[in-house]
């Protein structure tokens, strides 16, 4: 689905379905040189159980429009506006690594607009080794191979999604190989920097309203679960109801355990409506 958001064309991929704003609206956030396509299994399964989905590319990101934002909070209005062109009032709004940034400053900022939200290997702050900026603006393709090898924490995650035969760094690195082909030069250094300068995690986490859930990787080299930690103690000091789910995952959490991230994330989106009833 293509909206415009800011003047700008955007991109949300919808599940398979026609989206729909009367349903209750879940949105997915990718992370650094990534797309809405890193949540295929999860965005397609809410889409035929009861939701309207927007899995969204972030400007300057394969099917939206860039330049690519510069910072968090612009990140987090933009996102605002794109619900407003979706019709959309309240979301259960969940994101993974940078979109996890996005998705709680988001939830900061509109707290009467965020239902639900949910972090996946999320770390505050999200601090970004002076190495890996460097190559990022001076190397990307030893950047993408850096990350994709600190990514995964196996070689072989168990057959779900997308199913047997397919080589998961293979593909994660073919997509940020995509994403950096047809964004603007630099653009993961562009997401990096963003992630690294973002100083306001905790500040948001005591303006949250709605629950919340983090969901770690046990094996994650990139923001193993201890980086998360204070976040969940800000925003339980909040007055939340904030829990941690650690999976036995790296940082691609979604793709080493899509079954068991698709059930912790399913589950607590249908807590309200569970309990109208």
């Amino acid at each position: 689905m293509i909206v415009e958001v800011q003047g700008k064309p955007a991109y949300a991929y919808t599940g398979g379905k026609r989206f729909d704003p009367a349903l209750p609206a879940v949105v997915f956030i990718h992370g650094a040189e990534h797309d809405h396509s890193v949540w295929a299994l999860q965005s397609r399964y809410f889409a035929n159980h009861g939701f309207g989905v927007l899995a969204v590319d972030l400007p300057g990101h394969r099917r939206s429009a860039g330049p690519a934002l510069r910072s968090i909070g612009a990140l987090a209005d933009w996102l605002a506006a794109l619900l407003d062109a979706s019709g959309v009032e309240r979301a259960c709004v969940i994101g993974h690594s940078m979109g996890s940034l996005v998705a709680l400053e988001f939830a900061a900022r509109y707290p009467d607009r965020a239902t639900h939200l949910a972090l996946i290997a999320t770390a505050v702050p999200m601090a970004v080794s002076d190495a890996l900026l460097d190559a990022a603006q001076h190397d990307e393709p030893h950047a993408i191979a850096m990350v994709n090898a600190w990514s995964h924490s196996t070689l072989a995650a168990k057959p779900s999604c997308p199913g047997p035969g397919f080589w998961l760094h293979g593909m994660n690195r073919r997509l940020m190989e995509q994403v950096a082909a047809t964004g603007e030069p630099q653009l993961f250094h562009t997401d990096f920097t963003v992630c690294n300068d973002y100083a306001d995690g905790f500040a948001r986490a005591a303006q949250v309203r709605c629950p919340v859930r983090l969901i770690v990787g046990k094996r994650d080299a990139m923001t193993p679960p201890r980086a998360a930690r204070a976040l969940a103690d800000a925003l339980t000091q909040a007055g939340v109801d904030a829990r941690t789910i650690a999976l036995d995952a790296g940082h691609a959490v979604m793709s080493e355990q899509p079954d068991a991230t698709l059930d912790a994330l399913f589950s607590f989106a249908r807590m309200p409506l569970e309990s109208r009833r």
